[in-house]
């Protein structure tokens, strides 16, 4: 399943990069992730303070 949404941001980020060609966006993407920046890197820690801020709020109701 977190291989599924890692792999979702990553093309989602890819297709809104600028340029026409999927492989350099996708090249682009995966040089900035691994560098720890780029939009599917920031998609994927506020997806985790949202499941935090979930967890939280669960445990107290």
């Amino acid at each position: 399943m977190q291989n599924d949404v890692g792999s979702s941001a990553l093309k989602q980020a890819s297709r809104k990069r600028p340029g026409r060609n999927i492989a350099f966006k996708l090249s682009f993407e995966l040089m900035d992730a691994t560098k720890g920046n780029g939009n599917a890197i920031r998609k994927k820690e506020e997806t985790h303070r949202m499941a935090e801020a979930n967890r939280t709020f669960a445990y107290f109701h």
